[in-house]
């Protein structure tokens, strides 16, 4: 995520970003980009995205929602996904 010049604010949105043959080939988000959200990166990355969008979660979270629950998802998430290992 780190090699990528995409604004903070989708950055933070963002769980993983997949490459093939040095082009982006899927970037999953933990929720679905907005519409605006998917121009936006594509317009940044230009010809350099395959247009591969995908979401951890289905449901669609407002901004604000986001910003008030953001660092509880992806701890949450984080920790359920390591605690797999432990099954």
């Amino acid at each position: 995520m780190s090699s990528l010049n995409l604004p903070s604010h989708l950055q933070d949105k963002i769980f993983e970003i997949r490459y093939e043959s040095n082009l982006v080939s899927k970037i999953v988000s933990y929720f679905p980009f907005s519409e605006f959200e998917k121009q936006e990166i594509v317009s940044i990355l230009g010809d350099d995205i395959l247009d591969a969008f995908s979401s951890i979660f289905t449901d669609s979270i407002t901004d604000d929602e986001w910003h008030r629950t953001k660092d509880q998802i992806k701890k949450k998430f984080k920790d359920e996904l390591f605690d797999i290992d432990n099954i």
